[in-house]
């Protein structure tokens, strides 16, 4: 294929990704294919770091600080200890099933708070690899799908009432995109709740990441803080205390959530099926379990507190 035929494909999947019409797993899958069809351009692939860290910070402003506050008072406990239980079970679910550390941590990560977000956030504290950064998305917008269609009817099965079904959604499925389908499918309270509940949990990126900063700092070297998690933790702060340019605030959101869009898009077109095999299938078995794990207590404890 010509060069610049090559060029202009990848522009334009780059252009798609920034339209409401592609969703994050859809990006991924199209920089994959690209990448098997030798469809690439380095010269721009090179900045996915960086738009990547931009994003985390656009979205900062599309977070109510008010509302996480309020939702954290009621249901602290129960973040908390999903959270933290949940990397924790993670990390030994990859040792027992021999998963390289960072892809573990990622799976984790990503099952724990936020999906595609947080991967995203702590992927470059931690000096992840594309392969790996690639490899634990497909796990997550996998189960995504499936529990986007799936949780609605467990809830109805067990006759979960909104509210509760919102804080079971928010807890078990990863990605918010997915957390707010499966809780507009349930009802006006469940997506109410739901959502709120995700974003108090989205806030757990700045800790963790603060966290994974200092553990993987090279050689005992000073610690050396995330930028784009501090400016993202600033543009929170910014747009509750001067809520005048709500509009504006509106519109960074969302550039951030399409610039996530592309990030993820370059991360998979420099990914090659050779790097997705070495991964092993204990990755995704991780994966499965640790969401089964998360999914099915937090649902015998809501229904049981």
């Amino acid at each position: 294929m010509n060069k610049n035929l090559k060029h202009v494909i990848y522009g334009i999947c780059i252009i798609a990704c920034l339209t409401p019409y592609i969703s994050p797993a859809i990006a991924l899958a199209t920089g994959i294919l690209l990448s098997a069809l030798n469809v690439q351009n380095e010269q721009v692939s090179k900045y996915r770091t960086s738009i990547l860290q931009w994003s985390i910070v656009l979205m900062g402003f599309g977070m109510n600080l008010s509302q996480v506050l309020a939702t954290s008072k009621t249901g602290f406990t129960i973040t908390i200890v999903s959270v933290v239980g949940t990397i924790t079970a993670g990390i030994i679910l990859g040792k027992i099933f021999k998963v390289e550390k960072i892809t573990s941590l990622l799976i984790s990560s990503g099952t724990a708070i936020c999906g595609g977000s947080a991967i995203a956030a702590i992927s470059p504290v931690v000096g992840a690899k594309d392969n790996q950064v690639s490899f634990s998305l497909v796990v997550v917008f996998v189960l995504n799908a499936i529990a986007l269609f799936i949780f609605p009817i467990i809830g109805h099965y067990f006759n979960l009432n909104q509210e509760l079904f919102g804080y079971w959604a928010a807890i078990a499925i990863h990605d918010t995109s997915s957390v707010v389908g499966a809780g507009a499918a349930y009802g006006s309270q469940a997506l109410e709740t739901a959502t709120i509940v995700k974003l108090t949990r989205a806030l757990w990126i700045v800790p963790l990441s603060l966290v994974l900063a200092w553990s993987y700092r090279k050689n005992k070297q000073k610690i050396k803080l995330p930028w784009f998690i501090l400016l993202f933790v600033l543009s929170i702060l910014f747009s509750h205390f001067i809520p005048q340019l709500s509009s504006t605030y509106f519109l960074l959101d969302i550039i951030g959530k399409r610039s996530m869009v592309v990030a993820i898009f370059l991360i998979g077109s420099n990914l090659s099926l050779s790097e997705i095999k070495k991964a092993g299938a204990g990755s995704f078995l991780q994966g499965v379990i640790l969401w089964l794990i998360v999914s099915s207590t937090s649902l015998l404890v809501l229904m049981n507190h």
